[in-house]
C-alpha cells in the first residue's frame, strides 16, 4: 500500500510564492479597478491635497489665522493675501487650511465610532440571531428613523458645542445602516463551509466571528466607512453654520457663517469654504462609489 509522499521544502516554498502572487495579482487588479475612472484618481488627489493641507497646516498656512488686521475685507490676489481677509482682517487662505483639520477629525473620528458600533452590532445580530437579533436590528431601526441633523442640532444646543460633543453624536447616530449591511452579510456566512470548519477545529464564537467571517465583510464596511466621513463632514459644516460648533475651533461651516452678512460684498469669505465642503464632501462620496465597484467581486468579469 503507497504512502502519500511528504512536501519538500521546495514544494512548500513553491507554494507560498503562488499564494504571494496570487495576493500581488489580485492588488494589481483592484488597484486598476479602482483608478481606472478619472473621477477616482481626481477625488484622490483632492482628498491627498486636504490631508496634507491638514498635516501641514502651520507650513501651509501664510498667516495666524486668528489674528486680526486693519485689513478688513481685501478681495483675493491681494499683495499677502491669496484669498483675500474677512470682516476682521484674518487671512482667508490660512483660515481655509486650518479648516481642514476640523472637518477631517469630526469625520473620520465619528465615522470610525459608527462601523466600530454598527460592525460589532450587526456581527453580533448575524452571526447568534434568535432573540438578539430581533433586539438590536429593533435598537437599530429607532436610530435609523431618527432625523440625524435636527436630533445633533438639538443634542448640540442643549448641551454645548465643542468637537469632542460633535464626533460622539454624530458617531452615535450614524451606526444602523453599517449594522444592518454587517448583519445580513454575517447571516449569510455563518453557514459557510470554511466557518463550519472552524467550529470544527474548537474555535470560540468570538475568534470565528473576528478571524473567520469579518475579513469578508471588510467591502461594504470600507465602502460606507468612507460615505460617512462625508456626511460627517456635511453635517458639522452645517451645525457649524448654524452657530453650534466648536467656537474654539476654525471651521469651514463657521466661516461660513460668518460670511452670511457680506454674500454680496465679500464673495470671497464664503466662497471659498464652501467651495472647500463641497470638494471634500464629494471626493469622498466619489472614492465611496469607486471603492463600491473595485471591492464587488461580480465587477471583476465586468471589468
Amino acid at each position: 500500500m503507497s504512502t502519500p509522499a511528504s512536501s519538500s521544502p521546495a514544494d512548500h516554498r513553491a507554494m507560498l510564492s503562488a499564494v504571494a502572487q496570487a495576493r500581488g495579482s489580485r492588488a494589481t487588479r483592484l488597484r486598476q479597478r479602482l483608478l481606472r475612472r478619472t473621477s477616482t484618481r481626481f477625488a484622490l488627489g483632492v482628498l491627498l491635497l486636504i490631508v496634507l493641507a491638514a498635516l501641514l497646516a502651520p507650513w501651509f498656512a501664510t498667516h495666524d489665522p486668528m489674528s486680526g488686521s486693519n485689513d478688513a475685507l481685501l478681495p483675493p490676489l491681494s499683495p499677502g493675501h491669496w484669498l483675500g481677509t474677512d470682516d476682521l482682517g484674518r487671512d482667508l487662505w490660512s483660515r481655509v487650511v486650518y479648516g481642514t483639520r476640523i472637518s477631517l477629525l469630526v469625520g473620520i473620528a465619528s465615522s470610525a465610532l459608527a462601523v466600530s458600533i454598527g460592525v460589532t452590532v450587526g456581527a453580533l445580530a448575524g452571526y447568534f440571531g434568535g432573540w438578539l437579533d430581533t433586539v438590536l436590528m429593533r435598537i437599530a431601526e429607532f436610530f435609523q428613523t431618527l432625523p440625524r441633523f435636527v436630533l445633533a442640532l438639538i443634542v448640540i444646543a442643549l448641551f454645548g458645542a465643542s468637537t469632542g460633543k460633535l464626533i460622539l453624536v454624530i458617531g452615535l447616530l450614524a451606526w444602523p445602516q453599517m449594522a444592518r449591511v454587517v448583519r445580513a452579510t454575517v447571516a449569510s456566512l455563518k453557514q459557510a463551509p470554511f466557518v463550519d470548519a472552524a467550529r470544527v477545529a474548537g474555535l470560540r464564537d468570538r475568534t470565528i466571528i473576528a478571524g473567520e467571517i469579518l475579513p469578508n465583510v471588510a467591502a461594504p464596511i470600507i465602502v460606507l466607512g468612507s460615505l460617512d466621513i462625508a456626511a460627517a463632514i456635511l453635517i458639522e459644516a452645517s451645525l457649524s453654520f448654524f452657530g453650534l460648533g466648536d467656537p474654539n475651533a476654525i471651521s469651514w461651516g463657521g466661516m461660513l457663517n460668518d460670511a452670511q452678512q457680506y454674500l454680496r460684498s465679500a464673495w470671497w469669505m464664503s466662497a471659498f469654504p464652501g467651495l472647500g465642503i463641497a470638494l471634500t464632501v464629494l471626493s469622498f462620496n466619489i472614492l465611496g462609489d469607486a471603492l463600491n465597484d473595485a471591492l464587488n467581486p461580480r465587477g471583476e468579469g465586468a471589468s
